[in-house]
């Protein structure tokens, strides 16, 4: 029984934790105290600009690629348990070739130009699992249906450059899926497709994760990306963690004004708080339960999450005027002015929109149903 109660123990544990990870490049520190954890059959998202440490974060805390001018990293990795920064170098060999795999931004960065699809997952099979024969032709068979390219069988020595940039990318995460890995790396794997190949691949990668639960470790600036694929995201800014939760909380609550202004489309206003409403200029909108601190603040209101009412109104609302309407596809977007020039994004259903009978040129009242509210120091920070 007490065995047994080790044994649940140790498959609840993380599978990978960092924990006050910092990395530096000289004397630029690009990870500052990097903390968070990889449960076992998750798909974690490191989400952030381009240079926020993201991929070093990857990277570099999984020792998977050579920095020789970064500094020796702090704190400590542990994967499964057993301490892996500072490990002898014939140890870590062993866990990148056996416990960790790899998927690049660029599929040819891990797929040989000169070897077939069948060389290219083959050769891993039977270096890693050392399956050969029939037995290896199976299995390869078998990863190709998994990465979605069943039809690929007959063109088993079809080279890579014979294949779409999305065929390859399947490919190369068919060859790291190969060894069973227990983390799989996958760094900006859609960067270079273009936008509709991007959307149809991470919508599968998230059903083939849903399929096999295969724990992985996925980077992206793209913030709809990370939303759409991962379980949990890590938002990273200046090499930092600003925020860790599943994408409907890191989404809908934000912790601070650079979480809420990187995911997603915002519109930001500056004002005071007191008496728990937003005053802007003459104007004052109640903030509800929320409310704030009192004082200089920042808020952001998201697009979608305006009522726009015909006409100005003294009842509530910010006055503004329609200047562009672009009602293409299901969704109205509309850019107004407000009566002091800034300007200010809506979204709103196209049939709504069509309701109001509104035009470029009109008075309306924006009316926000959601107002996050930082303090002003908070900005800067």
């Amino acid at each position: 029984m007490v065995e047994m109660m080790k044994s649940e123990a140790v498959e609840t544990a993380p599978l990978l934790e960092i924990c006050d990870l910092s990395v530096s490049f000289g004397a630029l520190p690009a990870v500052k105290r990097i903390s968070f954890v990889l449960n076992r059959g998750e798909t974690l998202a490191l989400v952030g600009e381009s240079g926020s440490g993201k991929s070093v974060s990857a990277l570099s805390i999984l020792q998977l690629l050579p920095y020789p001018h970064a500094r020796h990293p702090s704190g400590s990795i542990r994967l499964r348990g057993e301490e892996l920064l500072g490990a002898a170098p014939d140890r870590l060999r062993a866990v990148r070739g056996n416990q960790i795999a790899m998927v690049f931004q660029e599929p040819m960065t891990s797929l040989n130009p000169l070897h077939s699809i069948e060389k290219q997952i083959g050769e891993t099979l039977w270096l890693h699992k050392g399956l050969r024969g029939s037995r290896r032709r199976a299995r390869i068979l078998e990863l190709l249906e998994l990465v979605g390219l069943p039809d690929a069988a007959y063109r088993l020595n079809a080279l890579p450059h014979e294949l779409s940039g999305g065929q390859r990318q399947r490919i190369a995460l068919a060859r790291a899926l190969a060894v069973e890995p227990k983390v799989l790396l996958l760094d900006e794997p859609f960067g270079a497709l273009d936008a509709k190949v991007r959307k149809e691949l991470r919508r599968w990668l998230r059903q083939l994760h849903d399929e096999i639960h295969v724990t992985s470790v996925f980077v992206t600036h793209d913030q709809e990306e990370a939303l759409e694929v991962a379980d949990r995201v890590v938002v990273i800014n200046k090499g930092k963690v600003e925020q860790i939760g599943t994408p409907e909380s890191v989404y809908d609550h934000p912790a601070t004004p650079f979480v809420a202004n990187f995911l997603g489309s915002v519109n930001l206003f500056h004002g005071r708080v007191e008496d728990g409403h937003l005053h802007l200029g003459e104007h004052a909108l109640a903030l509800g339960a929320e409310g704030g601190s009192e004082g200089s603040a920042v808020a952001f209101v998201r697009p979608h999450e305006f009522d726009l009412v015909p006409g100005w109104h003294a009842d509530g609302g910010l006055p503004a005027r329609i200047l562009r309407v672009a009602a293409v596809g299901p969704s109205a977007q509309i850019e107004v002015s407000r009566v002091d020039g800034e300007l200010i994004e809506v979204t709103i259903a196209r049939d709504a929109f069509q309701l109001l009978g509104l035009a470029e040129g009109d008075q309306v009242s924006l009316r926000p149903r959601h107002i996050r509210v930082f303090q002003a120091e908070a900005l800067a920070a």
